[in-house]
């Protein structure tokens, strides 16, 4: 049994290519692990403040000289990370947005990372301190990054890539469904997304 964490991000609901992917990608987990328990995150229905000057200073305050203001600017922050570390499995649903992730990941990802707490310089190099994670990304575009031309324009997988390896996910497997916008492509681009995830050996 795993404790699986969904981390959804896209404005489009039921109609969300990324969530539709993250969907599969769950329903597969599930059979491979039965009785496993997901948690969902949806970012689009309530997203996490982006990050400003309070929540900044209470985040490289001491926990012991927290004032009650600093412990309610981090409030977020502190749930967000708790469902991380508490997670086996993270599914992370990543609409490409004008090339990037939504600006509500960004926020979660600005969120979790925390000194002290989600990685360390304690030894003089960083270290990540969320192990022992498993993170499948399940990425959504209209057209075709995964090669060719555009491919230098996805900076989405990269950005999660690095920024959840530098706080210790570094076992990420990503999926695509990809050209969803291109008539070429649009009717098969789903079904041979579920298919690469069906084959796959979780």
């Amino acid at each position: 049994m795993k404790k699986i964490l969904n981390i959804v991000s896209s404005a489009k609901g039921d109609m969300s290519f990324s969530n539709k992917l993250s969907g599969a990608i769950i329903d597969k987990l599930l059979t491979v692990y039965p009785g496993s328990k997901v948690q969902t995150r949806d970012l689009a229905k309530e997203p996490l403040p982006h990050l400003e000057g309070n929540q900044i200073a209470a985040f490289f305050t001491p926990a012991d000289l927290r004032t009650e203001d600093h412990k309610d600017a981090i409030r977020n922050s502190e749930e967000a990370v708790k469902e991380l570390m508490a997670a086996d499995i993270i599914v992370i649903g990543v609409p490409l947005y004008n090339f990037g992730i939504p600006s509500v990941l960004k926020a979660w990802v600005d969120h979790i990372a925390r000194a002290g707490v989600t990685f360390s310089y304690a030894d003089g190099a960083p270290k990540g301190l969320v192990v022992n994670k498993k993170v499948y990304l399940a990425v959504a575009s209209g057209g075709i990054y995964s090669e060719g031309p555009m491919q230098s324009l996805d900076f989405a997988e990269p950005f999660l890539r690095g920024s959840l390896g530098f706080l210790g996910m570094k076992d990420i497997t990503t999926f695509r469904v990809e050209g969803v916008s291109m008539p070429q492509f649009s009717d098969s681009a789903l079904p041979k997304a579920v298919g690469q995830v069906n084959e796959f050996a979780f």
